[in-house]
């Protein structure tokens, strides 16, 4: 799984795009998902995007990246992009503390 972060503008909105990004604004959950979530403020100058990827045994962030796009670009608004983060979730190691640490702690403090 990728989680890909697209930072960009908003270019030639027109007026029902734009009340429509302002309804939605709100309604925008701050979630990675595979269709895309836009956070943005009031303005709607610029905005970040946050989408999913499904990764693949072969996928890379050349792909991860393509299908993000393609997802913003689905939402039909026109764009520019700025910045391009891509997170392979695979690559991430999870610590997890042991049952033992707390309790040698706690009879070190006691």
């Amino acid at each position: 799984m990728f989680r890909v972060t697209i930072r960009g503008t908003f270019e030639e909105l027109a007026e029902d795009d734009r009340e429509a990004l302002r309804t939605a604004v709100d309604a925008f959950p701050v979630a990675f998902t595979e269709a895309g979530t836009f956070t943005c403020d009031r303005s709607l100058s610029a905005f970040t995007f946050r989408c999913q990827v499904p990764a693949g045994p072969d996928d890379g962030e050349p792909e991860a990246t393509e299908r993000a796009i393609a997802a913003l670009t689905a939402h039909g608004y026109p764009h520019r992009i700025l910045r391009i983060g891509v997170t392979d979730l695979r690559e991430i190691k999870i610590r997890r503390k042991s049952r033992t640490s707390g309790a040698s702690r706690a009879s070190r403090q006691g």
